[in-house]
């Protein structure tokens, strides 16, 4: 059996140094290559701070942080990111603010210069994939909250990532717009790509899931198959009746 893609061992982190505020300890969890892995846990337990780690926009004061094989010692290029509310720049349009990351990254925006036409029809290709086919000319103010997260993922998804993580990507949508994102994503898993979700909607989070980590206050609790973990009273008293709350350290 291959390593894991993203590995995480024994990762103490405080903000503000040694006395500051703990926001994971002991921290131990692993992904592989074409897995659906989800972490959920209430506001506060440390998810975001989770996902700062494996991107490398926050470094462990103890333990190490690996993805695809290599030790994480600043911010990682592999990795597609969506995040909790879609930042799109409004005076662009969606196929635009979905190229926006080849024309960050350096490696990426040579090949945008030379391969342009390769790049819209691959973003094209995307929207089409998540239901935004023709929407590639609209403005973010012309699309509902679902339709931008949907175009968030595109943009994500377009450098080809390896990793692939979502933030909180069901906060303030309707629970048929999650149910579709969430199986949009769950498909992308054929490719290969590894997939962490940082979710606070345990319910929709352990539906799709492959293997499932259950945070409080930083420290890991629970960890197993995501249908073992759906089925466990405990998860089921303490998050699966749990209300959305905003925001999340």
């Amino acid at each position: 059996m291959s390593d894991p893609f993203v590995q995480i061992d024994g990762v103490d982190l405080r903000y503000g140094g040694p006395g500051g505020v703990l926001a994971v300890s002991g921290l131990t969890l692993a992904v592989n290559k074409g897995e659906f892995a989800a972490v959920v846990g209430p506001s506060g337990c440390g998810k975001s701070t989770l996902m700062r780690l494996v991107t490398g926009l926050h470094l462990p004061q103890s333990g190490t942080v690996r993805v695809g094989g290599q030790l994480v010692t600043k911010p990682v290029s592999i990795a597609g990111m969506a995040f909790q509310n879609p930042t799109m720049l409004p005076w662009r349009t969606t196929l635009e603010n979905i190229l926006l990351p080849l024309e960050i990254v350096e490696k990426h925006r040579h090949r945008l210069r030379q391969h342009k036409a390769e790049y819209v029809a691959k973003a094209e290709k995307l929207l089409a994939t998540v239901g935004l086919k023709g929407f590639g000319d609209k403005y973010p103010w012309q699309l509902s909250g679902g339709m931008q997260q949907r175009a968030n993922l595109c943009r994500a998804l377009i450098h080809e990532p390896e990793l692939l993580m979502l933030d909180e990507p069901s906060l303030g949508l309707a629970p048929l717009i999650v149910k579709e994102i969430f199986r949009i994503v769950s498909e992308l898993r054929r490719t290969g790509v590894a997939i962490l979700l940082i979710e606070q909607n345990a319910r929709a989070a352990l539906q799709v899931a492959d293997y499932g980590y259950v945070l409080e206050t930083g420290a890991l609790v629970m960890q197993g198959p995501a249908a073992e973990l759906a089925a466990n009273p405990r998860v089921v008293e303490t998050y699966l009746g749990l209300a959305r709350n905003a925001g999340d350290r």
